[in-house]
């Protein structure tokens, strides 16, 4: 326990010694204020559209202008943008030690290899649920700025509930990307690997059989293809699976792969 104390507050430091936490800060910034903007423009299609913005645009969102559809809108901004934002930070976590050459120096130290990754899968689970706490509260604060309807005790709990269920399985996916920049010894392995699952949820998502590719589950949970093609319990736990076997793979080939670098 007092190894694993060590190694987190290492990945801690690393991390706040770089630029990304403030990276990733901003993109949820970013993504929480383009989320504001659609509901505007839903809720005002009139001045929208004599401000210039296109109200057809925000429809593609199968989006509404109170509550439950701010929630609903959060959510697919987190099934999509977050997989971009998590998985970049799960990369950055593996990735680092071998583009700064430093994975042979991190284990030489008197510290368990499976717990320096237990400690980076921890680091990458509490970075990426406090981006999703941020962009939840840039919606909350908007969404009352809007001065939006709809809010009762039942759809709030409904929309939080989404929204944090979609960043779960979002978060578990990111996983993957943890297992590819080991394997594969930085950070472009992992990149290609994360722009290619981005790609194909979205075109295996559009064929209709979303709901039996993991990285299209997400977004199918979030609404984003509207409520007919929500994912079942089988999506669920293959996403489940997939993070889980991930992460063991990971920590197996930490322990056992001839470290060079």
């Amino acid at each position: 326990m007092r190894d694993l104390a060590a190694a987190l507050q290492t990945e801690v430091l690393k991390a706040l010694r770089s630029k990304l936490p403030r990276v990733t800060v901003l993109a949820m910034l970013v993504g929480g204020a383009v989320g504001g903007v659609f509901i505007f423009v839903l809720q005002n299609p009139d001045r929208a559209r004599s401000l210039g913005l296109l109200g057809s645009k925000a429809q593609f969102a199968n989006a509404t202008a109170d509550w439950p559809g701010y929630f609903h809108l959060t959510a697919q901004i987190i099934a999509v943008g977050g997989l971009l934002v998590f998985g970049l930070v799960t990369t950055w976590l593996f990735g680092r030690e071998f583009s700064d050459r430093t994975a042979k120096d991190l284990l030489a130290l008197p510290v368990a290899r499976a717990t320096i990754v237990a400690a980076k899968f921890i680091v990458a689970l509490a970075w990426s649920l406090a981006l999703t706490a941020e962009i939840l509260a840039i919606t909350l604060a908007l969404g009352h700025l809007l001065g939006l309807h709809g809010w009762t005790a039942s759809a709030a709990l409904h929309g939080l509930g989404t929204v944090f269920a979609t960043s779960a399985l979002t978060i578990t996916l990111a996983a993957t990307y943890g297992l590819a920049a080991s394997v594969g010894r930085g950070y472009l392995p992992a990149v290609a690997v994360l722009f290619v699952t981005l790609l194909a949820a979205q075109v295996i998502a559009a064929l209709g059989y979303g709901a039996w590719f993991p990285w299209s589950v997400p977004s199918l949970l979030s609404g984003i293809a509207g409520p007919q093609q929500r994912p079942g319990a089988p999506g669920i736990l293959g996403v489940i699976l997939v993070g889980l076997a991930a992460t063991l793979i990971t920590e197996q080939w930490w322990k056992r792969a001839d470290q060079t670098q």
